[in-house]
């Protein structure tokens, strides 16, 4: 699904990166340099409360002086959802999705959390009320998991829209489907993973070489531009021992799988869209 989307997409080969997640969400949520919008580095910590010493660019929330797309939308006559991380703000209500132009979510509102079972201050809430772990139930064949559950929701969130709209034109609806996968901690389902055992055992070095000479042949980079240096704290892959290699195989099979199952959910809700 993801190819697909990239195939039928436009490829970009210049791109502007903010080095972390929380100022580039800042920026998708409001158009606006995250400084702009208060999260020139990071939001808050869950348990964290404002500090009046730091500058208003690093508040570590969005501040006042900016407007979210949801908000924008939403005036616009749009029903607007939202399912998966936040992460602009939790220490007030103020700062969570539903005061910020969605008209429903489900997701957390903090950041990283853990994908099987989160707990709060790092877990989960349906619009403001929170939900323990202890009540999240799984709606697949597999134990609960956060990226199953947030396209679950929103594609329930679409269908109750569209039911309600059945007998006349649906409002036009904006998702924000905000996946925290593959974010860390490293988790994914034991039966994604074992797709993906041993196809790094090529080592990075390998790996590396086969992704530089892919972009050149996408036309993403010059061939006059060379590979960068290995990274200088990082060991030749022919250094490592096999216990090594094979425990680096592992983490980046569990990354593939991560990735994997965000492909896997995406599918769902692009043939559930595709049916409506």
């Amino acid at each position: 699904t993801l190819d697909a989307l990239a195939a039928g997409g436009l490829r970009y080969s210049q791109f502007r990166n903010t080095a972390r997640c929380c100022p580039t969400r800042a920026m998708l949520m409001t158009g606006l340099h995250p400084h702009q919008a208060g999260i020139g580095w990071m939001t808050l910590g869950p348990n964290q409360q404002p500090d009046p010493q730091r500058p208003p660019a690093y508040q570590g929330y969005l501040n006042e002086h900016c407007v979210t797309l949801a908000e924008v939308l939403k005036s616009a006559g749009y029903a607007t959802f939202m399912t998966g991380k936040r992460h602009l703000g939790r220490h007030e209500p103020s700062r969570w999705p539903l005061q910020q132009g969605f008209d429903r979510f489900w997701g957390s509102v903090s950041g990283a959390f853990n994908f099987f079972a989160p707990e709060h201050p790092r877990g989960i809430h349906d619009g403001n009320a929170a939900i323990t772990a202890a009540d999240l139930k799984s709606t697949t064949d597999r134990r609960f998991y956060t990226t199953d559950a947030f396209t679950d929701h929103a594609i329930r969130f679409l269908d109750d829209h569209f039911q309600l709209n059945a007998l006349e034109e649906p409002a036009p609806f904006f998702l924000y489907l905000a996946y925290n996968a593959p974010h860390w901690p490293m988790q994914a389902h034991e039966e994604d993973i074992a797709k993906y055992r041993g196809k790094y055992k090529l080592g990075w070095d390998a790996l590396r070489r086969q992704r530089y000479a892919r972009q050149i042949d996408l036309g993403l980079i010059d061939a006059d531009w060379p590979l960068s240096e290995r990274d200088g704290p990082a060991p030749a892959w022919d250094e490592l021992d096999e216990a090594k290699q094979d425990e680096m195989d592992l983490r980046m099979a569990i990354y593939a799988a991560m990735v994997d199952r965000v492909d896997q959910n995406l599918g769902r809700l692009v043939d559930f869209l595709k049916e409506q």
